[in-house]
């Protein structure tokens, strides 16, 4: 068990891929740092998102209040890739996808580069639809599945 774990994303139609990446964050951590993409930031990435981030954040607080996790975790806004992660040695360890396990790692070797102990990297594995395809907000934006995985019928 770690102290403080850190997780991150933009949580754009909170669904079951994001809450088992948040509950798996809880189990290996006290306290977990949860980055949320800023609106800005997503247009400078030319990420898409329905959501802004007012109401993401809404979602997300929700949920954490739903399973009583609020009291352990704290929403940051993150404004880069990184956030945090890079220079805060309190930040014990990192829950990730695949996805985004490359950006974890040179997280990681940028806190080498500054004298600051690796992260444990946790790596989820995707949450399928119930046709075999992960789920993922972007398939929800394009109306093939819900929040849960359940194919959209037309």
């Amino acid at each position: 068990m770690h102290r403080i774990v850190a997780i991150g994303g933009t949580f754009d139609h909170l669904h079951k891929g994001h809450k088992k990446l948040i509950l798996t964050a809880f189990e290996k951590g006290d306290f977990v740092i949860i980055g949320v993409t800023s609106d800005d930031f997503l247009k400078r990435m030319n990420k898409p998102h329905d959501m802004n981030l007012e109401q993401r954040i809404s979602h997300l607080r929700g949920f954490l209040k739903e399973m009583g996790l609020i009291e352990r975790a704290k929403i940051i806004i993150l404004e880069d890739y990184y956030g945090p992660i890079i220079d805060d040695p309190s930040i014990e360890a990192i829950v990730v996808s695949k996805e985004t396990l490359p950006r974890a790692e040179e997280a990681n070797k940028i806190r080498r580069n500054l004298g600051i102990k690796d992260m444990k990297i946790y790596v989820i594995d995707y949450v399928l639809a119930e046709n075999g395809n992960p789920i993922s907000s972007t398939r929800i934006r394009n109306r093939e599945i819900d929040e849960e995985g359940n194919l959209i019928k037309r």
